[in-house]
């Protein structure tokens, strides 16, 4: 089952991906796309880590999910936080010129490492976090706006898959595809 829990940035969603990861079974993989660049990010994940069952395992992925995943060993579940961080990482591998000069390159080469991913996660339980992108305005720079529009495509791709979604406001969960139970 994929599960896909989206909402703003502090909104709930990681902290309900995690409740929901207790109820599929204890061992859960937690895969981290996020890097501690400063001291603020870092304080930011350990917080996330002291709130994780000390039974979970951990992989720190910023690009390959497949391969962190194929080679992650046996888990009841595995949730992946964020999908929004896996993108924002790939659009800072860009160069300034093939980011001025980008024409959908670069979200259609998201798109396919999406399905890619999608593959890989069929017929296991897994609990996918990301940002949603149409909770703001639109980006100021093209840097911004490219990182809109890719995760944009990578969310409406994951949800086209998912079996449930979820939008979490306010702390506040609401199924928006699925059946609830």
């Amino acid at each position: 089952m994929i599960r896909l829990v989206t909402g703003g940035v502090r909104s709930g969603k990681s902290r309900f991906a995690e409740e929901t990861a207790r109820d599929v079974g204890e061992k859960v993989l937690y895969v981290a796309t996020g890097v501690p660049g400063d001291e603020e990010m870092q304080e930011r994940v350990a917080r996330h880590r002291d709130r994780r069952p000390r039974s979970w395992g951990l992989v720190e992925e910023e690009w390959d999910l497949e391969a962190a995943l194929a080679r992650s060993g046996e888990w009841d579940a595995w949730l992946i936080d964020d999908l929004g961080t896996w993108t924002a990482n790939h659009v800072m591998r860009l160069s300034e010129e093939s980011i001025r000069e980008d024409q959908g390159g670069f979200e259609a080469e998201m798109a396919k490492k999406t399905d890619r991913l999608l593959d890989t996660l069929q017929d296991q339980e897994v609990i996918l976090v990301t940002a949603e992108t149409g909770l703001g305005g639109v980006a100021m720079n093209r840097m911004g706006r490219l990182f809109q529009d890719a995760l944009g495509t990578v969310n409406q791709q994951v949800a086209q898959r998912a079996d449930e979604v979820w939008l979490v406001a306010c702390g506040i969960p609401c199924q928006i595809k699925g059946v609830d139970g």
